[in-house]
């Protein structure tokens, strides 16, 4: 009789053979697995790439309406060129859902996304331009005041102030005059900022900026202050001897009926009315900022252009598009 232990080989074998077929399960498992999440992650990338372009198709065609609103309100002035809150340009679109028009049959169903479009106008030049700190190169004592009496009226530190205009001399001198100063020194000086955001960049703290975002801006230019849609703070600031009482005031008698030249704002605003000036004062504005939103579902997606409207022609001067916030629940 043969040994038992000549059985030994065998059982190995199978042992073997069971241990391969178990790793090549495993190795099968392991490809389809990896070969599923390569084509669920290609579906989610064409899922967001269709969203991001309907977005910004969606975005461009807001633009576009509002630049022909603009530009259509210029044609309809005839010449008078006053802008003021009251206009057509000025009324806000509240969410519109497009859900139904983005679908392909034009019909929505339960399951698609909800999609909603909003946005608006604002005067730029309703706000004090800091590009109007510099005048020939230097930092002009006088609009430095007005702005210091802005700081002071939303009691923020003049400090910031005065750091922020010596820091935007030196962006200005670097982006003008660069080329015929040492690189190192252009190397030193801050980035000349585009938009108001932009400020913290020469010592503006982000709480002051909080507080100055709806009476400051940052223009290609140096620009006047609209006096049709100033608020009462950039009333106050722009024009010595007008408290923020008086401004309110003429806020509010201002919303009867908007002034159609400077000589009725002088007499509207009384003896602070003399100190207006045609180049720091004005009734008409050229520089307009564009807010649209986008809402898919729980997903917010916004942007903002600043334009430049100059007789009938609208042309973009920046655009920027905020990080997509993604909300826990949706939004209703």
């Amino acid at each position: 009789m043969k040994p038992s232990f000549d059985r030994a080989p065998a059982q190995h074998q199978r042992g073997a053979a069971l241990l391969l077929a178990m790793l090549t399960v495993a190795l099968v498992a392991t490809l389809a697995s990896a070969a599923l999440w390569q084509q669920w992650r290609q579906v989610e990338i064409e899922i967001a790439e269709r969203g991001r372009s309907q977005t910004n198709w969606m975005m461009t065609g807001a633009l576009d309406w509002a630049r022909l609103i603009l530009r259509e309100d210029a044609a309809s002035a005839q010449g008078a060129g006053v802008d003021h809150w009251g206009e057509p340009w000025a009324l806000p679109v509240q969410e519109s859902k497009l859900s139904t028009f983005l679908s392909q049959d034009q019909q929505w169903r339960e399951g698609d996304a909800e999609v909603f479009l909003s946005g608006q106008i604002t005067d730029a030049q309703s706000r004090m331009n800091v590009m109007n700190l510099i005048e020939d190169g230097k930092v002009s004592p006088k609009m430095l005041a007005r702005f210091g009496a802005l700081f002071d009226r939303l009691n923020l530190p003049k400090s910031e102030l005065q750091a922020m205009a010596e820091q935007l001399q030196a962006a200005w001198q670097a982006n003008t005059e660069g080329k015929t100063k040492p690189q190192s020194a252009a190397a030193n000086a801050p980035l000349l900022p585009q938009y108001s955001a932009q400020l913290v960049w020469l010592g503006l703290s982000p709480r002051s900026l909080l507080a100055l975002s709806a009476h400051i801006t940052c223009l290609p230019e140096a620009t006047p202050v609209n006096l049709n849609t100033a608020s009462a703070e950039v009333l106050s600031a722009s024009l010595p001897g007008l408290d923020l009482a008086s401004a309110r005031q003429a806020v509010n008698l201002r919303q009867r009926g908007h002034w159609v030249s400077l000589d009725a704002a002088r007499q509207a605003l009384g003896a602070a009315g003399r100190q207006l000036d045609d180049k720091q004062h004005s009734i008409q504005s050229h520089y307009f900022e564009i807010t649209g939103r986008m809402r898919i579902d729980n997903v917010v997606q916004e942007e903002r252009t600043l334009v430049r409207r100059q007789g009938t022609q609208v042309s973009m001067v920046w655009r920027v598009q905020n990080p997509q916030q993604r909300h826990s629940t949706p939004l209703q």
